[in-house]
């Protein structure tokens, strides 16, 4: 692969709905094949032409159109741009940056979002807040986020069989989606004081009426539906602020502080229960159940399995 400053020898990538999408069918992603999919990885240096890395250096990549526009992770090498790159936390293995991934770090901007109320807008203390999809890459991580920033999380799930999971990775209550279907009101009863959705659609259209003055919603997802319908009054009596989440055009430096961060808000020994450790072989199985919403949690590729 030649489309880059840095070779780098790939330890670990993993699987979010993106991935699966494209390997699908491209996910209408990929217009030039063929391309090698795989929008995280992490590894270690083996050839720079720059400065800013050089031999033996432990990397990270997450995001970056990786696996899409350029040549991704699947694979034993990587040939990237270094403005691609960040060089790996100290506190944290190779492994452990693709448990996090673009979903672990997606959860981080969510709940550094959510947290900017009390933090950048001077507000009030965030105290309830809302997560959708709570069984998600997306949403574990940002449960468990949220709670070591010392909220009361509720967490929503259609997937009764996975509450004792939730609650260890420090949901307080546990919702069952049925309760954010059908209609929306134009303004619900005012319950949180954040939401994070990884899901879009209806239930973030209930979501937005259910949240209270000055809340922020941080949206992230669309695994529920890209069409939102919902109306002015949150927005204009109660100043919501809908938030939206990219986890891949964002400076180097926001990233290099959200990486940063996960020391402080990311317990993996308590992690670990939402992770599996796949091959290259069992990917090809797996990724289908991601799209129908069978998956739970967090799934790393070891490439050289």
């Amino acid at each position: 692969m030649d489309q880059g400053d840095v070779l780098v020898k790939v330890d670990y990538s993993d699987l979010n709905y993106k991935d699966a999408l494209i390997l699908n069918d491209g996910g209408k992603l990929v217009r030039d094949f063929p391309r090698i999919p795989g929008i995280d990885f992490s590894g270690k240096v083996l050839e720079s032409n720059v400065s800013e890395f050089k031999k033996d250096d432990e990397v990270v990549l997450t995001g970056c159109r990786v696996g899409e526009i350029y040549h991704g992770g699947y694979s034993q090498l990587a040939k990237v741009k270094k403005e691609f790159l960040i060089k790996k936390p100290k506190n944290i293995s190779n492994k452990e940056t693709m448990i996090m991934g673009t979903a672990g770090f997606t959860a981080l901007l969510c709940a550094l979002a959510v947290n900017a109320r009390e933090s950048l807008l001077l507000g009030e203390k965030v105290n309830d807040v809302l997560v959708t999809g709570a069984t998600g890459g997306v949403g574990s991580v940002a449960v468990m986020a949220l709670s070591k920033m010392g909220y009361n999380v509720t967490a929503v799930t259609g997937k009764p069989e996975n509450v004792e999971i939730l609650k260890k990775l420090g949901a307080k209550n546990i919702v069952n989606r049925s309760e954010f279907e059908g209609e929306t009101k134009l303004l619900g009863k005012a319950i949180w004081d954040g939401v994070v959705d990884t899901v879009g659609g209806n239930i973030l259209a209930h979501a937005i009426t259910q949240t209270k003055h000055s809340g922020i919603i941080a949206a992230c997802g669309n695994a529920g539906g890209v069409k939102l319908n919902t109306n002015v009054m949150p927005f204009i009596l109660r100043g919501v602020k809908l938030w939206g989440i990219d986890s891949i055009q964002i400076s180097m430096k926001r990233r290099e502080f959200v990486w940063s961060q996960v020391e402080r808000l990311i317990d993996f020994n308590v992690l670990d229960e939402v992770v599996q450790t796949i091959s290259m072989d069992e990917l090809i199985n797996i990724f289908p159940q991601i799209l129908k919403g069978q998956v739970s949690g967090r799934i790393v590729v070891d490439v050289n399995k």
